[in-house]
C-alpha cells in the first residue's frame, strides 16, 4: 500500500465541497451554502486538468500532469485503457498512433490492424496488442496539430499506478478524476478495466467515499459495476452533446452515480441542465474548455461545481475574478 497524508490535510477549500460533503452526494442532501454560491454546495468549483496541462504538453504524460499540479489545478483527469497483459495505462484512445510515435516504428508497423470499438471501425495500433513493455518504448505526441509540438518524442506512455504516485506525492492536496474508456469494448477481450482500477484504489485505500478520487464513464454500467464492488468514491455519468437531460433521466443517474459530466454544448442558450442536476443532488462538471481564452467565467456563473480545462492557469484565473465579484463570504 502506497503510504499517503490524510487529505483533510492543507485541503483546497474548493475540494473541501467533494471530499469533506462526500455524506451529502451519497444521500441526495444538499449541504448548507456557506458561501452562497450557486454550486451544489455553494462552495468555489473545482478547476480540472483535463488530461493534464494538455494545452502545453503532450496530453496524459507525467509531464502534463506534473505542470498542471505545479499550476494549481485542484483534479487532474485521465483516461484508461488496457495493455495486452492487462496493465492500466493513461490514453485517451486505444488507438495508439493517435497520441505516440508509434506509426513512426518500424518494428510495430505489421502489427497495424482494423478493429470494431462502439460500432465503429478504426485502424490503427491498438493498447490491447501490445505489451507494456512494448509500450514502454514509444513517445507520446500531441495530435493537435494546433498545440506546441516541440515536446512530441519527449515523453512515455505512463501507467495509472505512475500518475496516482504523482499525486499522492504532491506538494499540497490533489484529486485525481479517472475515465474508463471503452470499458465494455475491453471487457469483451477478457481485459475488465473496473476490476484491476478497484483493485489498485483498493491497495491505496482510494476506494471509500472521502478519497481524492472522481470515477467517470460514458457507460453506466462500468460505474455500477465498481459500485457493485464497494467502490463508493464519487461516480460521474458523462453525458455526450445528444444525451437525455430529463428529469427522469436525471433521477435514474442519482440512483448510481453521484455527478454528471455533460459537454459544454448541452450548457448553451436557455439551457437548465446545472440547476436540474442540483435539484436532482448531482454536482455537474461540464467538458471541455479547450481555447486559453474559452469563457470559464460564463460557466461558473452559470452555477458549475467545476470544468475540465486544457489550459489550467487561465481556469484557475478566471475562478479568481469570479470569487473576488461574490459579496460576503464567497470572497
Amino acid at each position: 500500500m502506497t503510504a499517503t497524508l490524510p487529505f483533510s490535510r492543507l485541503m483546497h477549500p474548493a475540494l473541501t465541497a467533494i471530499f469533506f460533503t462526500s455524506a451529502f452526494f451519497t444521500s441526495g442532501c444538499a449541504a448548507p451554502g456557506a458561501t452562497g454560491l450557486s454550486t451544489l454546495d455553494g462552495r468555489p468549483p473545482l478547476v480540472i486538468a483535463h488530461r493534464g496541462a494538455s494545452g502545453e504538453l503532450p496530453e496524459e504524460t507525467l509531464e502534463a500532469y506534473a505542470h498542471a499540479i505545479d499550476l494549481g489545478a485542484d483534479v487532474i483527469e485521465m483516461d484508461l485503457v488496457a495493455t495486452k497483459d492487462g496493465v492500466l495505462i493513461t490514453r485517451h484512445d486505444a488507438d495508439l498512433g493517435i497520441t505516440t510515435d508509434i506509426a513512426s516504428r518500424p518494428e510495430f508497423a505489421a502489427r497495424k490492424r482494423t478493429v470494431r470499438i462502439a460500432g465503429k471501425a478504426q485502424a490503427g495500433w491498438f493498447s490491447h496488442d501490445f505489451t507494456l513493455a512494448e509500450i514502454n518504448t514509444l513517445r507520446a505526441i500531441a495530435p493537435d496539430s494546433a498545440r506546441p509540438q516541440q515536446f512530441n518524442g519527449l515523453y512515455r506512455v505512463p501507467t495509472l499506478q505512475m500518475v496516482l504516485d504523482l499525486a499522492a506525492k504532491a506538494s499540497r492536496p490533489v484529486a485525481v478524476y479517472i475515465e474508463t474508456k471503452d470499458p465494455a469494448y475491453f471487457r469483451g477481450l477478457g481485459l475488465p478495466l473496473e476490476e484491476t482500477l478497484t483493485a489498485e484504489l483498493r491497495a491505496r485505500g482510494w476506494d471509500r467515499a472521502d478519497a481524492p478520487v472522481f470515477l467517470q464513464s460514458f457507460e453506466a454500467d462500468s460505474l455500477k459495476r465498481m459500485r457493485a464492488a464497494g467502490v463508493t468514491t464519487p461516480m460521474v455519468q458523462l453525458m455526450g452533446g445528444s444525451a437525455v437531460t430529463t428529469s427522469e433521466q436525471l433521477a435514474a443517474i442519482k440512483g448510481y452515480a453521484n455527478g454528471i459530466g455533460p459537454s459544454r454544448r448541452l450548457l448553451g442558450g436557455a439551457s437548465t441542465l446545472i440547476q436540474d442536476a442540483h435539484r436532482a443532488g448531482l454536482f455537474g462538471h461540464p467538458y471541455t474548455y479547450t481555447q486559453a481564452n474559452d469563457d470559464c467565467a460564463a460557466a461558473y456563473r452559470s452555477g458549475v461545481d467545476g470544468v475540465f480545462t486544457d489550459f489550467t492557469a487561465q481556469a484557475l484565473a478566471a475562478r479568481t475574478l469570479y470569487l473576488t465579484s461574490q459579496p460576503g463570504p464567497a470572497r
